[in-house]
């Protein structure tokens, strides 16, 4: 990984974060936006594993807690995040052979995202969170993130992975006899 590789993907989280809070907050559907940051975090799982994930989950998390207009309780998405791209990350071996699989991922990793936000929100008390209201944007965000994922999943493989993405064992053995 070149070293300007971690700068590249901080504006990337910069990026997703700034497009989500204005941009796509005008293409809401019944007020659900599409959790482009998320997404994002999701890719890093696919393309890095659990441990890199996690890190970026964390700080991805923590940048869009912090954006305004925050109106949740400090560490939730840090908290959403860490716990989805662990877990995407442990998937990955699994999802990197097809885009279905991958959509597949992207759906149940943003199901668990969407709920652990809702629930945290409903543990703290937060104004505004229901489980009736949960219950109505769970599925219209994991339809939207998975449509977002389509198109953001490869653009962030490579900002991710860039050029050296072939499979180990594909690289092992190269111009050995």
């Amino acid at each position: 990984m070149s070293a300007i590789r971690p700068a590249l993907v901080a504006v990337c989280v910069i990026v997703c974060v700034v497009l989500q809070l204005s941009v796509f907050t005008q293409l809401a559907v019944a007020a659900v936006v599409p959790d482009i940051a998320m997404v994002f975090v999701i890719a890093a799982a696919l393309a890095r594993g659990p441990s890199y994930a996690a890190g970026l989950g964390f700080c991805a998390g923590l940048v869009l807690d912090l954006a305004p207009p925050a109106d949740h309780t400090l560490g939730r998405w840090a908290l959403t995040f860490v716990i989805v791209g662990y877990l995407a990350g442990l998937v990955r071996q699994d999802t990197n052979r097809s885009v279905v699989a991958s959509a597949a991922c992207v759906a149940a990793s943003v199901f668990i995202g969407t709920s652990v936000f809702a629930l945290s929100g409903i543990v703290l008390g937060e104004s505004g969170v229901s489980i009736a209201r949960a219950l109505q944007v769970i599925p219209l965000a994991v339809l939207y993130d998975v449509a977002v994922a389509l198109v953001l999943l490869p653009v962030a493989r490579a900002v991710l992975v860039g050029r050296d993405s072939a499979p180990a064992q594909s690289r092992v053995g190269v111009g050995v006899r």
